[in-house]
């Protein structure tokens, strides 16, 4: 296991590498120019602009540009936001904190609710249950989360149940310290349960597509006809190996849970990475683009390196192959 942890992370440094020389210079040579907006202002003189483009090197080409951007990441050093004028790395700092949360909250749903009825599903097949989890898959997978962000906005605002957006509400700073965990916890709510839809029902889906599967094999039949009861066959010789594509898939969902959070921070105003990586592609702040990008590439190879390990602790075959 050694040796496979130390090939996936040697797999992953020309991948960072590739992934950052390609997203820069896309960004860079985007149309666009991050200071134009300074220009409208006329107490900002075209010498000043330019001085200011000078100061922060936006007069270099691509290539230097990126070489400065790639040594001063090595020394820790994330680069300066062009819209806000403070570093890359205090901006992200609870950003990123914050769309971690949502995100592992997300997946957490996603799980206990997608894989349990996905089993139930598989083991009473073609019942009521079943079909009740095609049509939540079906309707998961096909309402687009702008739609579903807008009707959580609506139920919010029509019932009073939930807060309308935020993180957390205008008297945060007087609450004592369970009370501020409970009032994150009343906004974080909505959110995470928007964004674990989609992979709440690919779960369902795939659990129990693969436990059918699962089911017909041989080894499984021959369970059965030991006398063994149904519980015993799916727990000790069905759910296992059914599981391992479930495992295989959470490694991909933690990047694109992160990713794919852009749309819901952004309806639901919570403050994470999504929603300042998309008011940053607004202003072309090209720094705060890199660092979101680094960032969900860096969370997908760790997604799928920690996959390895769970399915290595799954399946002993694995293990001996790796």
């Amino acid at each position: 296991m050694a040796k496979l942890l130390a090939k996936r992370l040697a797999q992953a440094i020309p991948l960072l590498f590739g992934i950052s020389l390609l997203s820069f210079l896309i960004v860079a040579l985007a149309p666009g120019d991050p200071l134009a907006h300074l220009a409208t202002d006329p107490h900002i003189s075209p010498q000043t602009i330019e001085a200011l483009r000078h100061r922060l090197g936006l007069d270099l080409p691509a290539h230097v540009r990126y070489w400065r951007w790639l040594v001063g990441l090595l020394h820790g050093d994330w680069g300066v936001s062009l819209q806000y004028r403070l570093p890359v790395s205090t901006l992200i700092a609870t950003r990123a904190l914050n769309t971690l949360i949502l995100s592992l909250s997300a997946t957490l749903v996603a799980i206990l609710i997608g894989v349990p009825l996905g089993i139930v599903a598989a083991v009473r097949r073609q019942s009521f249950i079943d079909r009740a989890c095609d049509w939540l898959t079906t309707m998961s997978l096909s309402t687009p989360r702008i739609f579903l962000g807008l009707l959580a906005l609506l139920l919010a605002a029509k019932t009073g149940w939930f807060p309308i957006g935020g993180q957390h509400s205008a008297a945060f700073d007087r609450l004592t310290g369970v009370q501020r965990w409970l009032d994150v916890l009343h906004h974080l709510i909505l959110p995470a349960l928007i964004l674990s839809l989609a992979p709440l029902a690919v779960y369902l889906r795939q659990m129990r597509g693969h436990l059918l599967e699962t089911l017909d094999r041989e080894y499984v039949r021959t369970a059965r006809a030991k006398g063994l009861s149904r519980s015993a066959v799916i727990l000790k010789h069905a759910l296992r190996p059914a599981l391992n594509p479930v495992i295989t898939l959470f490694g991909y969902s933690i990047g694109n849970l992160l990713s794919g959070s852009a749309l819901v921070e952004t309806i639901m105003a919570w403050p994470g990475i999504g929603q300042m990586t998309v008011q940053a592609v607004f202003a072309r702040d090209i720094y705060v683009l890199m660092a979101a990008v680094m960032i969900t590439s860096m969370l997908l190879i760790v997604g799928n390196l920690v996959a390895d390990l769970l399915l290595a602790a799954n399946d002993p075959k694995i293990k001996l192959e790796a």
